[in-house]
């Protein structure tokens, strides 16, 4: 035993890595759910406008087909996400509803 109290100890190093607080959790959850759903909802349906967009954003000016393809893109990314999300949601549920009480 250390008999100096002004010399610490070392502890052994632990497997278990800190998890955030649960609030935190929280609005990384919620903030997963908003961004791709208000992507969605504010993406414009015109590939001029994305267009438009993209050359008022950056100051690059792209064309119409890359402008629909990029258009594409982000709605099959942002349907994608919010897939995936549910299904960890929809696990997390299963899981949770098949363990003994």
């Amino acid at each position: 035993m250390n008999a100096h109290h002004c010399c610490p100890t070392r502890t052994p190093p632990s497997d278990h890595t800190p998890r955030p607080a649960p609030w935190l959790r929280r609005g990384g959850e919620i903030a997963g759910w908003i961004v791709p759903t208000a992507t969605l909802a504010l993406l414009p349906k015109c590939p001029v406008c994305v267009a438009a967009y993209v050359a008022l954003a950056t100051g690059i000016g792209i064309s119409l087909p890359t402008a629909t393809y990029l258009r594409t893109m982000l709605v099959v990314l942002c349907l994608s996400s919010l897939a995936f999300i549910a299904a960890r949601r929809l696990r997390g549920f299963i899981v949770r509803s098949a363990s003994p009480q």
